[in-house]
């Protein structure tokens, strides 16, 4: 039985790899969908906690996981890899500290399917990475177990659009883009997927599928950093951007709102971009666009701290000695993800001027050290008592659990980032938005 045969009757099974925010959505999907798959992690306490039922990301339940009808396990025994049919890498792709592509992820994934890959099994790439990656650098990997890509084995690439909490729209009904090495990879890569979202889009190359990505998340870091721009600027003309952005809502073709805010958090968009600057340098070409937008958007932390360093002026205090509460860690609302998230960037800069710092996060009980930041801090409780202990509160993230209205009425100084307190009908002459 050949694999879209397998595939089609729901025996073929299924690896994924990298049981993260990513990963395990994909998981989730095949097993509902009938197939026998297998999650492949190195963290050995990801795959304990499934075992046991337990899920790590707040908003995925993985009850369904463990239904007497699904037939999933997981493993950091790799060479399991061997029994798949079809393998579906999704692991981290960060930049480094010089801001360039950190490979080491995929391309030591990729070598460990190398070991175990036999013919007629399906390997296609998630991870968001530069045109080029799963045609040429992977490909030439896998090629060295002497199989050949499009004639032993399929090889394919379909980005990742995961939106983590997202109400309105899941892996199943995000249509899902689809690019082979061949024609036969890309028909393999498409059956698969067929079987669990509700439109693919099958284009014409891997590289067609990673530039997708990249022009999507592009798009949305140069609009970005637009607003972020003209935040700034009407700040100066005493013009409310947020208002300014409403009323152009209002237009009804030629306008998609952006809105700004503290910087760019998150696995995409602040990473991404740079993926393409990177290899647009092989090809002598300068990505201006790309890099003005990265420019703008990372400036904004500092512009949270100098407008606190104003409204904490006109209490009559210096930043220096101030005790400031940093509320919402996490890179967006209602998410257990801190990824890339500005409010650290935003915490040591507010550190580096002399500021005592705490945090309030009901989705992040303590902050993880990183490669870049290690602030060894617990969440604090909002209570009408510690409020009132704080110099002032800065509100990072706009969750929706935090209650805005014991914020307004206990904190002595309020710097709204996000238009959290206005949007919710909440005017106060405590308030100064950042």
């Amino acid at each position: 039985m050949d694999l879209i045969d397998k595939i089609g009757n729901r025996t073929a099974r299924v690896g994924v790899i990298g049981l993260g925010y990513v990963g395990l959505p994909l998981v989730m999907e095949f097993a509902a969908a009938g197939f026998p798959v297998t999650g492949f992690d190195i963290d050995r306490r990801k795959v304990d906690l499934l075992k046991e039922g337990k899920s790590y990301i707040k908003h995925i339940d993985i009850a369904p996981l463990h239904g007497r009808k699904v037939n999933f396990t997981a493993t950091t025994d790799f060479s399991k890899l061997n029994d798949m049919e079809c393998i579906l890498i999704c692991v981290p792709t960060p930049l480094n500290k010089n801001r360039e592509p950190d490979m080491t992820y995929v391309f030591n994934t990729t070598k460990a399917i190398a070991q175990y890959l036999r013919r007629g099994q399906l390997v296609i790439l998630e991870s968001t990475t530069y045109p080029g990656t799963t045609d040429d650098d992977m490909r030439a990997i896998l090629e060295e177990s002497g199989l050949k890509a499009g004639t032993d084995f399929y090889l394919a690439f379909s980005p990742e659009r995961e939106d983590p909490n997202n109400k309105d729209f899941n892996l199943k009904t995000v249509p899902k883009v689809v690019g082979g090495y061949t024609k036969d990879c890309l028909g393999a890569a498409k059956a698969l997927y067929d079987t669990v979202v509700d439109r693919t889009v099958p284009v014409s190359s891997t590289r067609a599928a990673e530039a997708t990505k990249l022009l999507e998340n592009i798009y949305r870091s140069v609009n970005i950093a637009l607003v972020n721009e003209l935040k700034v600027l009407f700040d100066r003309m005493d013009i409310d951007v947020w208002e300014v952005i409403e009323a152009a809502k209002t237009k009804p073709f030629g306008f998609q709102a952006f809105y700004p805010g503290p910087g760019l958090g998150g696995h995409c968009i602040p990473i991404d971009p740079f993926y393409l600057t990177w290899k647009a340098r092989e090809y002598d070409f300068s990505t201006r666009f790309i890099e003005l937008a990265g420019e703008i958007n990372t400036q904004m932390p500092y512009y949270v701290v100098q407008k606190t360093m104003e409204a904490l002026n006109e209490k009559g205090k210096s930043l220096k000695g101030s005790r400031l509460l940093i509320l919402g860690v996490s890179y967006k609302p209602d998410i257990d993800d801190d990824r890339e998230s500005p409010a650290f960037a935003i915490m040591e800069l507010f550190q580096r001027e002399g500021a005592i710092l705490d945090y309030s996060d009901p989705y992040i009980p303590r902050l993880k050290k990183s490669r870049k930041f290690d602030f060894n801090k617990a969440s604090v409780k909002l209570t009408p008592k510690t409020l009132k202990e704080y110099d002032g509160v800065v509100i990072v993230t706009n969750h929706s659990a935090f209650d805005y209205k014991l914020i307004e009425k206990h904190a002595q100084l309020i710097v709204d980032t996000r238009n959290a307190l206005k949007a919710r009908g909440i005017v106060s002459k405590k308030t100064f938005r950042a």
